[in-house]
């Protein structure tokens, strides 16, 4: 585990090999297509790519530590206030002068952004009011004590109130309202097929080492390898890792790799009564939902062979994982143990459930979001099959699935998601969003698409993530999760690496948070 948690770079040998571009444009193969307006649909790809275009008043560094981003500073005032101080002389792409009010007016729209699947809310969830007392302060005002308030701005870009107005996610798409403060510039999106960025000379950080930058979108990971070595992109991102051995001996490439922030975990639908997609053996509608009861959760996690996944499915490149924030995240609980598998066991607890047959279910996964996640979808099925469950996989393009699962209203009874802890540099994301029941008018639950629900859990929560106290915080958190887990609430599988894959002379700095970035790639010295 501690080899695996150190940050590394996997370097293949290099040579002579020809780019797609001059010396001072950058092409990447991406796996994803993005969603250009920043605050629809909550996915750490869309982060990544906002990077280039906007900012946050936080950033963070390639291991998930805050640093100044738009604020230039920041300190409690008390238990329920924060005072940002903003920096001066910042312009958006257009030449508007960045101030207060463009934070006060981003606040404002990612809770009134309509039909969004997946929204930013959990970053603000503690808000209650904003105030600009002058064109470079922002006090903020949360309903309880919010220590990790900074860390949860760093996945929230600011807009510009004049450029944003009224502005739909089409807006963005068409360059109409993707204006910020970004080191690159927007020049053209074609769906499913590139992005074109332009440095933005005028910022005010360090220049980026590339005049432009595409982003070309290939789903497809045998696709992206073999773009990369005829020398059609510079770069490529989630290298699948069965093309791992291949890149690191091939002479005309490099690999960057490091430990993530991300979990792989399934997510029990226990909110609804019944299910569709939850049978008998034969096919037939159940009645009642099994994993509402906590002894088949339990089984089902027993069933799970993390260590096998890892070997067989992630060819090594991940860990087993028994919690939901990774080794060296602050709530990180050394206590809670990754699951022993345990068949047998398993067994008996669905016979003292009431199941000794088993029953039907579905198991619903990405084809295109996480590393081999279709594979690991159908090595899960096996696993479950083998204690007696009659087992059906289906898979989705992203597009899809995150349109399945919105939460309290999926009807899929068993879900494999992911989730990054960097987005508020511990475990406090998980539990507030994934492990406390729905409840949106106080910004909880927000990715609970399981529609789980536990007093109990819920009053650990609230209290591990409004201690202002770094000891006693710690304790809490800890406490908070291994309560969910005992119950079944998720069952984390594994937490995943993430590696880049560039031609001979570009050097990568691969980041915990997975965001692939243009401003991390520079030629080589």
């Amino acid at each position: 585990m501690r080899k695996f948690l150190s940050a590394v770079a996997i370097v293949a040998g290099l040579a002579a090999a020809s780019g797609p571009a001059t010396a001072a444009d950058l092409t990447v193969g991406a796996r994803f297509d993005p969603t250009l307006d920043p605050h629809f649909l909550y996915l750490s790809t869309n982060m990544a790519y906002a990077q280039h275009l906007f900012e946050p008043l936080v950033a963070r560094d390639v291991n998930s530590q805050p640093v100044p981003g738009l604020a230039e500073s920041w300190r409690v005032v008390d238990d329920t206030t924060w005072e940002f101080k903003l920096r001066r002389g910042v312009r958006f792409h257009d030449g508007q002068e960045f101030t207060a009010a463009d934070v006060l007016f981003t606040v404002a729209r990612v809770p009134a952004l309509a039909n969004n699947p997946s929204a930013y809310t959990g970053a603000i969830r503690s808000i209650v009011k904003t105030e600009a007392p002058d064109p470079y302060t922002v006090i903020f005002r949360t309903d309880r004590p919010n220590p990790i308030l900074p860390s949860q701005f760093t996945i929230l870009s600011i807009v510009s109130h004049k450029a944003a107005a009224g502005a739909t996610p089409a807006d963005f798409a068409s360059g109409k309202a993707a204006i910020g403060t970004g080191p690159y510039r927007f020049v053209r999106y074609a769906r499913g097929d590139r992005l074109e960025l332009a440095r933005n000379r005028d910022y005010r950080g360090p220049a980026p080492a590339w005049d432009n930058v595409t982003f070309r979108f290939i789903p497809n990971p045998a696709a992206r390898v073999a773009a990369l070595l005829a020398g059609d992109v510079d770069m490529i991102d989630y290298v699948p890792t069965a093309d791992l051995p291949r890149l690191r001996t091939d002479a005309r490439s490099a690999v960057f790799g490091r430990a993530s922030d991300r979990v792989i975990y399934l997510v029990p639908n226990v909110g609804a009564d019944t299910l569709p997609a939850l049978t008998t053996k034969a096919g037939e509608p159940l009645d009642r939902n099994p994993l509402r009861d906590q002894r088949v959760r339990r089984a089902l996690s027993m069933a799970l062979n993390r260590p096998a996944l890892v070997e067989r499915v992630m060819e090594g490149f991940a860990a087993p994982a028994g919690q939901l924030v990774p080794e060296g995240f602050f709530g990180y609980d050394p206590g809670i143990p990754v699951p022993a598998y345990d068949a047998a066991r398993a067994k008996a607890l669905l016979a003292e459930a009431g199941w000794p047959d088993g029953f039907g279910m579905t198991v619903a996964c990405t084809t295109d979001r996480y590393l081999n996640d279709a594979a690991i979808c159908q090595a899960v099925a096996q696993m479950w099959s083998r204690i007696g469950l009659a087992m059906k996989v289906e898979t989705y393009p992203s597009n899809v699935f995150f349109t399945k699962v919105r939460k309290g209203a999926s009807e899929l009874p068993m879900m494999l998601l992911g989730w990054g802890s960097s987005s508020t540099g511990d475990s406090s994301g998980a539990l507030t969003g994934l492990l406390h029941s729905i409840d949106a008018a106080r910004g909880y639950g927000a990715y609970n698409f399981g529609a789980y629900a536990s007093a109990d859990v819920d009053a650990k929560v609230e209290a591990a993530t409004t201690t202002m106290d770094a000891k006693a915080r710690l304790s809490l958190m800890q406490g908070a999760m291994r309560a969910a887990i005992e119950d079944g609430a998720v069952f984390p599988s594994h937490t995943q690496m993430t590696a880049v894959a560039a031609r001979k002379g570009i050097v990568y700095a691969p980041r915990a948070d997975e965001w692939t970035m243009a401003m991390q790639a520079t030629p080589a010295r």
